[in-house]
């Protein structure tokens, strides 16, 4: 992505926390709390995440680290974004969490810590002119994850023409992920209009 494309991420996120206020799911960009919560739920297929070291590569306000809660216990957490103001407001909402941990920082360019299980929920539907960048950034998710990769992606079969994000062809997406992993799975069952994958490290 370059300059441009980024600082109009920036003002979308910060124009719909005009509109929704800051801390609710829709300033994210999701469409209500379900949406989010769906992805979760299929994202966390990657594998058993207790006592794991997780990456969370953008984060927003931390919902996916109280998701994971709910779920696992004794997993360190690392949550990266982008924006100033999900980071701010994550680190106030977990501030007295142990092995847990926020960064402000742009996955893309930034050198990111190796994890057992990587996910990335949304950072991968914002249109960008370079096709080559969302190749270009599963590959280096996949490099950090030690155990498996998950993440989401809308589909383009479904998904209606967007002035700031796009959906993929998810045929040509698991073409790649299948050079990569010895291992991909996908799951398409849970929204209408989005597809998850989970790139593992090892075929069992």
């Amino acid at each position: 992505m370059d300059l441009i494309e980024k600082a109009t991420v920036m003002h979308y996120h910060r124009h719909r926390i005009a509109e929704f206020q800051h801390g609710t799911v829709e300033s994210l960009g999701w469409r209500n709390a379900h949406s989010q919560q769906a992805r979760y739920q299929t994202l966390i297929k990657a594998g058993d995440l207790n006592g794991a070291t997780v990456l969370d590569v953008g984060c927003g306000y931390g919902d996916l680290k109280a998701f994971l809660d709910r779920h696992f216990s004794g997993f360190d957490y690392i949550g990266v974004d982008q924006m100033p103001e999900f980071i701010a407001e994550a680190r106030k909402r977990f501030a007295s969490i142990e092995r847990t941990a926020f960064y402000q920082t742009d996955f893309s360019t930034a050198a990111l810590p190796q994890a057992d299980y990587v996910i990335a929920s949304g950072v991968l539907g914002y249109r960008c002119k370079n096709e080559s960048f969302y190749t270009d950034m599963i590959g280096k998710l996949y490099n950090s994850a030690k155990v498996a990769l998950a993440f989401n992606m809308l589909d383009k079969s479904r998904f209606p023409q967007h002035d700031l994000l796009v959906g993929h062809d998810r045929e040509e997406i698991l073409t790649l992920c299948r050079v990569l992993s010895p291992r991909v799975e996908c799951f398409n069952d849970y929204l209408e209009d989005d597809f998850t994958v989970v790139m593992h490290r090892n075929d069992r």
